[in-house]
């Protein structure tokens, strides 16, 4: 060996390149034409560099409702993000045991992931209407969401099970645990950060969702749904400076998300080297 890399090194690392700049090529230069003076326009040159369309964002727009389609967001990726922690852990440990139909259940779970988004949200709408119920983005928008978000958590919480180490259950059983107590002070700690994990692909998922949401969320816009209005009528960069925030405001959730991973990491190897010390 010469020390020297192939050639393919050199191949494949400017198909990643090209790869990074395709992914977040959009992104940033949305970002930077979200700088424009107040004479800038939606394309490039620039014309001039200053935080105007940040500041005008929180003005008093004349079409949309930009901070009560991102509450709505922010309201619905809570409500989504929470269930569906619920229901998957639920349902992860209900599959830990063969059942009658647990194969087909499964099957059917899964289903809705193959389904085009918008037949969902046609489907879901219809029967709103269908059983009298108002299409609003709190109900129907939130019954859509979770078809697309359960699946996911679900399968995550399938295969944590699935390599969960049932001795530790027993092990608290021996000590007199009761079976809510045993989830409650070893299975939950034990998977919390998988469960931050489905959390944030919740969350994730139901905030930039549009398709499964076009048709369900009634008059009231999710910030998805309030973007792609905009772009028919808004002419001002004011739409890149919400993008960049928007942007911004994803990357802070992941980074909360990580932290707490983190933490929760560093306690329990924390309360590891404790308890180590305490045998010795």
């Amino acid at each position: 060996m010469d020390g020297k890399r192939p050639r393919s090194f050199y191949v494949l690392a400017a198909v990643f390149t090209l790869f990074l700049i395709f992914l977040y090529g959009p992104t940033i230069t949305i970002a930077i034409l979200s700088f424009q003076g107040p004479q800038g326009g939606l394309t490039f040159p620039m014309r001039g560099v200053s935080l105007h369309w940040f500041y005008d964002l929180f003005e008093q727009q004349a079409v949309g409702d930009i901070w009560g389609s991102f509450s709505r967001s922010l309201i619905l990726g809570l409500m989504v993000m929470v269930t569906t922690v619920v229901v998957s852990v639920m349902g992860g440990l209900a599959f830990r045991k063969r059942f009658a139909g647990s194969g087909l259940l499964f099957y059917v779970i899964i289903t809705s992931l193959v389904i085009p988004s918008i037949l969902v949200s046609l489907g879901v709408g219809l029967i709103f209407n269908q059983l009298g119920f108002k299409v609003h983005w709190a109900t129907s928008g939130f019954g859509s969401q979770l078809t697309w978000t359960l699946p996911f958590g679900l399968l995550i919480m399938f295969a944590v099970f699935n390599r969960f180490d049932k001795s530790y259950e027993e092990a608290a059983r021996d000590q007199g645990a009761s079976p809510w107590q045993t989830i409650r002070h070893v299975v939950l700690p034990i998977i919390a950060p998988s469960l931050i994990g489905v959390a944030l692909f919740g969350f994730t998922l139901s905030y930039d969702e549009f398709a499964r949401t076009l048709l369900t969320a009634g008059s009231y816009n999710t910030l998805p749904l309030e973007i792609y209005g905009m772009t028919t009528n808004v002419t001002t960069p004011v739409i890149f400076a919400l993008g960049t925030l928007t942007t911004i405001f994803s990357f802070f959730v992941i980074g909360v998300f990580l932290l707490t991973v983190w933490s929760l990491g560093r306690r329990r190897s924390k309360q590891g080297s404790d308890a180590g010390k305490g045998m010795v």
